[in-house]
């Protein structure tokens, strides 16, 4: 342990552990609860819009491809999410969904759940590739959602000041009581992993004031008590 705490002289080991803490839990967290709301809107997404184009062999293939990544999700197993992204023997794959339709709305939806794919897989820098292609429109939720998810890729890939811009940009477009103080709880912890608590103090305090509703159920006061100097 002394070897690593004088190891190039850091002058903020505990900084520099705030940080490799804050990854690990995005890393092992990754997405978290918004897996589930994207999945679900992203379904109705696809179907709303399908309406629009030719049901063609793309298509096809997208609605076999959400049915590997349902099955994902409800299992968390990983064999099952290689599946969703490269598809099988028999369906096609979101990532040649992408290759073979290129930039429709299908092949569009199809990179967002690539992304999903692969930051559960734990390839991070492929999930946020994918993710950063994803053109989030303005869908009420599910742009929100996708920039949330990409928040927290760049937080596990231990980018922090994308991460913490990215997740206030969620939360300013979700602005609502479900998703954006969860956010904005996301880039505060990264803000007061970086030092910052002041500009954490500053979504913190706008989280008590503008979404009262959330707080009828969570708190945020032990937030603000945390970062006040």
């Amino acid at each position: 342990m002394a070897d690593i705490k004088n190891n190039n002289a850091a002058p903020a080991f505990g900084e520099q552990n705030k940080h490799e803490a804050l990854i690990l839990k995005y890393k092992n967290v990754i997405i978290g609860g918004l897996i589930a709301i994207i999945a679900g809107v992203g379904i109705g997404f696809f179907v709303k819009n399908c309406s629009t184009e030719k049901f063609n062999t793309a298509s096809t293939d997208m609605a076999k491809a959400q049915e590997y990544f349902a099955n994902a999700v409800m299992t968390n197993d990983s064999v099952a999410f290689q599946k969703a992204l490269n598809g099988d023997s028999i369906n096609a794959g979101f990532l040649a969904v992408i290759e073979n339709d290129g930039s429709s709305k299908v092949s569009n939806l199809a990179k967002l759940y690539a992304g999903i794919c692969y930051a559960r897989l734990g390839n991070m820098q492929e999930a946020a590739n994918y993710l950063e292609q994803f053109d989030d429109k303005d869908d009420a939720m599910i742009s929100p959602a996708a920039l949330g998810a990409l928040g927290n890729v760049k937080a596990s890939l231990g980018q922090l000041d994308e991460a913490a811009a990215t997740l206030i940009k969620a939360a300013d477009k979700a602005d609502n009581n479900t998703l954006s103080p969860q956010f904005l709880i996301q880039a505060g912890e990264i803000l007061e992993s970086q030092g910052k608590k002041a500009e954490a103090k500053e979504l913190y305090e706008k989280i008590k004031t503008k979404y009262v509703e959330w707080q009828r159920y969570n708190t945020i006061d032990n937030y603000i008590e945390r970062v006040t100097e």
